[in-house]
């Protein structure tokens, strides 16, 4: 569409989502068609059908996986509509994105248990009455099978050998199963299903993505754009966010756990924190950026502002506010909390009276395994009454009221049953 021939009005109004729309991705292709996209969407006044397509694979959504949900928000300011695409049935093969060997399938029930936790969790960021949920089973489970051999067909396999992860196992002689090449394709199916203006994604997604144009060329339909967003480092400063690696912030957490993990963010990753991960004002991120740079805003409050932010988002200004004076009282000056919670420790779980330290951590659920409790010992980072302990085998009879740590935020009050 000639731009020229639009109003000043109009003009204005693509330009403005397209800087908007834009900000913080790491590619988009083609731009032009993103950007044709949102010209016709303007002149029109239809909105764009914007789909992010989500595996099912784990119950639980963290800060790296609302990057892209932020960046759907911001689309759904402009108007545009929503398609959330729940993985129902990819999720039965898995996603080999990035793996080196072949994925377990999900049970059905598995899925539908995953599917239901994300729908509660991404509302928290999405506006519902402008996000549609859909799930791909509604579509490729009923597909013929002279259907999924057409759709076969409109790929070879050495395209399919071009993905990273497919050509390294390729040549590392590990094996690849034919069902896996058929999870791009059902992805890609997904856009034609729902005719998609825009899909986004993370960076590792960029295959699957393209696969969508190409088959909605291969359809005869529109083609869509596809808009990549940049990975969010976790806590560590160094790997990717994942449950697997503890480097995770999780949304449905406790506000003091939340807080207390954005107070360990690396400092260099504060303003990637801010722009991909809250919903603070561009024009109040600038000046944040500009205070840290001249020293004018301390890194600490800067953090604590991060720290706010999120626990606000998923909670509530008055949680905010609560785990924030928590932060101050516990860390900054070094007390141990009031409000400290209750553990029942079951009778049958001591043995004459007394308890192995790590199977302590456990049962108290201040450690979710018996390894995550023996690290977290050997680290220095347990301590009872206030005394530290560093073998996880040492036997502990606990008492009533004792007030067992784990690191900086975790704490909980003994009650024997």
């Amino acid at each position: 569409m000639d731009s020229s021939k639009l109003s000043k009005v109009q003009q204005e109004e693509v330009q403005h989502q397209w800087e908007v729309l834009s900000r913080g991705t790491v590619e988009i292709v083609p731009e032009d068609t993103f950007r044709t996209k949102i010209t016709e969407s303007v002149v029109t006044d239809r909105p764009l059908k914007v789909k992010l397509g989500l595996d099912p694979s784990a119950p639980d959504i963290h800060i790296g996986h609302t990057v892209v949900l932020h960046k759907l928000r911001q689309f759904q300011q402009f108007g545009h509509h929503v398609q959330l695409v729940i993985g129902d049935f990819t999720g039965r093969i898995g996603d080999p994105s990035g793996r080196s060997e072949t994925r377990k399938p999900l049970s059905e029930e598995d899925v539908k248990r995953n599917a239901e936790t994300y729908r509660k969790q991404i509302m928290k960021i999405l506006h519902p009455e402008k996000t549609e949920i859909v799930f791909n089973s509604e579509w490729l489970a009923g597909l013929a099978f002279a259907e999924v051999v057409q759709l076969a067909s409109k790929m070879t396999v050495a395209r399919m050998l071009e993905r990273d992860d497919f050509h390294k196992r390729y040549t590392a002689e590990q094996p690849i199963h034919i069902h896996e090449f058929f999870y791009p394709l059902m992805q890609g199916y997904d856009s034609i299903a729902l005719k998609t203006d825009i899909e986004l994604g993370g960076t590792d997604q960029k295959f699957n993505l393209l696969m969508g144009r190409t088959l909605q060329r291969e359809y005869g339909l529109d083609t869509q754009a596809a808009v990549m967003m940049p990975l969010l480092e976790g806590l560590d400063g160094v790997n990717k966010m994942s449950k697997s690696l503890g480097n995770y912030i999780g949304i449905d957490e406790p506000p003091q756990e939340i807080y207390g993990k954005a107070m360990s963010i690396p400092d260099e990753l504060m303003i990637k924190y801010f722009e991909l991960a809250t919903d603070i004002e561009w024009s109040e991120l600038r000046e944040l950026e500009h205070g840290l740079a001249n020293g004018t805003v301390h890194p600490r409050d800067a953090k604590m502002k991060l720290a706010s932010s999120l626990v606000r988002m998923y909670h509530s200004p008055e949680a905010a506010q609560a785990a924030e004076q928590h932060f101050v009282t516990v860390f900054q000056q070094g007390a141990i909390p009031e409000d400290i919670s209750d553990a029942v420790l079951p009778a049958d779980s001591l043995d004459a009276g007394s308890i192995k330290l790590g199977k302590l951590l456990v049962a108290l659920k201040l450690q979710a395994s018996n390894g995550e409790a023996r690290r977290s010992v050997e680290q220095g980072a347990v301590r009872i009454n206030g005394e530290k302990w560093t073998d996880p085998q040492a036997d502990i009879t606990p008492a009533n009221g004792d007030i067992v740590q784990v690191g900086k935020r975790r704490f909980a009050r003994i009650v024997l049953e």
